[in-house]
């Protein structure tokens, strides 16, 4: 099998596998793109179709950082007061919250960020007074999204323009990144969440998220994405030099396995850098080796599925997935199945029940590999695959419609483990 062959088939295992609904890949060689790819549903050319990319929006704002101190702008052990003295967390240093060591709360305070709509600078700042702190500072690694949204503020006040002015203008346009935006521009990707026991699903928002842009705001393509990988190996004249990007790939301590900005991994027998990304709806991965310019670079419209971190193994490394059939959303949950996908107890033995495509599977927990798989026609559920074949899986009610228990001859499936000594109420018919 050639290896495009090959990279093909393992993004189809990962799409598979995950239940994404959609994925797009790429892989570098030497610095040149060797390979792109999709699976699932994706709205356009792989290569060219935005995907949100979440926290990696923050390797762009550490060059950034970087950028300001190669021009003595600031130092990596000045306070962030110095730059946004209205802050709390005035004598948190540059470097400490490059590194994710300020001992600084991950999120900031009020609702969910990625999912709210966004507030502005100063309401930031007066919100998060100082009392969300977890550690003192130094104390040890502690991520935090809150911290990169004062990065990204010093370096606007340091420059007088917008962070994401400052990212279009000193990256993006000096590497040739057109399609890295700051809001989502067609082809591009829908965030979704797949429903955990149903596979359908539900779109997530799209939110501006202003004052924390710097922590994960920004949408990108394959293409851009192996470029700037590219450009975290080799650095670039008018953007920043291979010694400053050497400098942040470097275990900044008590952060063990990141550096300033970057993470820091071992995959696939190699010693990568670059950055995970999450945001409602969207997945992403991007890690290249430094001494290589071996990239590979991974984004989905999914919230969860995959760990990004172990996206490298798959793309770099040589081991060869089992096939797995295309995974595509689920049909709405039959009338019969209403309340019971879930979890569900067997004595104190934890199983989950899914609606997968268009059939009913019970498995325990953590191994989906031994499922009872039932087939439904009307109301009935008939064993197809397991222990439990041609028996019926009964749903019993109670008066009011809910739930009471699931029972498969003399298996009994209850929502909390249930008491031996005690009689399990109702019965199917």
């Amino acid at each position: 099998m050639s290896e495009p062959a090959r990279l093909s088939e393992r993004l189809r295992h990962i799409q598979g596998h995950a239940r994404l609904p959609s994925v797009v890949a790429g892989v570098a060689t030497a610095g040149e793109v060797t390979w792109t790819g999709g699976a699932g549903d994706v709205p356009g050319e792989p290569e060219d179709t935005q995907y949100r990319i979440g926290s990696i929006t923050k390797t762009l704002v550490a060059v950034l950082v970087m950028r300001a101190r190669d021009e003595g702008l600031l130092g990596l052990e000045d306070p962030i007061g110095r730059f946004v003295p209205e802050t709390a967390y005035a004598d948190a240093t540059v470097a400490e919250l490059l590194s994710h060591t300020s001992g600084m709360q991950s999120e900031p305070v009020g609702p969910w960020w990625e999912r709210s709509p966004g507030v502005a600078v100063p309401d930031l700042l007066r919100a998060n007074d100082g009392s969300g702190r977890v550690a003192p500072a130094g104390a040890y690694f502690h991520y935090s999204n809150l911290g990169f949204a004062l990065l990204g503020e010093a370096v606007a006040r340091l420059r007088g323009a917008r962070w994401w002015e400052l990212v279009s203008a000193q990256i993006l346009e000096p590497l040739g990144m057109s399609r890295t935006t700051y809001l989502p521009v067609a082809p591009h990707a829908q965030g979704a969440s797949v429903v955990h026991f149903t596979g359908e699903l539900q779109r997530e928002p799209h939110q501006d998220t202003m004052a924390m842009g710097p922590a994960g705001q920004a949408w990108s393509t394959v293409t851009d994405l192996l470029r700037w990988a590219d450009f975290l190996a080799t650095g670039h004249p008018d953007v920043l030099s291979s010694d400053t990007l050497a400098e942040m790939a470097t275990t900044r301590l008590p952060a063990e396995g990141y550096g300033l900005g970057l993470r820091l991994i071992e995959a696939a027998g190699r010693s990568l850098s670059g950055h995970t990304g999450s945001m409602p709806g969207f997945l992403a991965s991007l890690f290249v080796d430094r001494s290589t310019r071996d990239a590979s670079v991974l984004m989905t419209n999914a919230t969860a599925g995959i760990g990004t971190e172990w996206v490298p193994e798959m793309l770099l490394g040589n081991d060869e997935p089992d096939p797995v059939e295309p995974w595509s959303p689920s049909a709405p949950v039959p009338p019969v199945l209403a309340g019971v996908p879930g979890v569900w107890f067997w004595g104190n033995t934890a199983h989950e029940l899914r609606w997968h495509r268009g059939q009913v599977h019970l498995w325990e927990f953590g191994d989906p590999g031994d499922a009872f798989v039932f087939d439904v026609s009307g109301d009935r559920m008939v064993g197809v695959v397991g222990y439990h074949r041609g028996e019926t899986l009964h749903v019993v009610r109670g008066d009011d419609g809910t739930v009471s228990h699931l029972e498969c001859a003399t298996f009994v499936y209850t929502k909390v483990p249930y008491d031996p000594d005690v009689a399990i109420p109702g019965g199917h018919p």
